[in-house]
């Protein structure tokens, strides 16, 4: 009778962790998520930043009176790749 009253004990000790570690599951699931969020957040973020800085650093080329020829063909030649990559967009967009 004493060996079944502790196994009772026992599986219901079980049954409590089985529970907690589920939840413990859950809660990491959350976060891990949130986190995946936030890395993608801040990787849109880093995308954005680089893109302006290489906008600044062609408006820079364009303006800059100490900018050498080959420093302004690259930015225009920049511009006018980014020109064209806008026109195939829209044309696709069209069709």
């Amino acid at each position: 009778m004493e060996s079944l009253r502790t196994l009772e004990r026992n599986i219901e000790m079980l049954l409590t962790q089985y529970l907690d570690l589920q939840q413990q599951v859950l809660d990491l699931q959350n976060e891990n998520e949130s986190q995946r969020e936030e890395i993608m957040r801040t990787h849109a973020e880093l995308v954005q930043l680089k893109l302006d800085y290489q906008h600044l650093e062609t408006a820079h080329a364009l303006l800059a009176e100490q900018t050498d020829d080959e420093q302004r063909i690259h930015a225009r030649q920049r511009i006018t790749n980014l020109i064209a990559q806008v026109d195939r967009a829209l044309d696709a967009l069209k069709q």
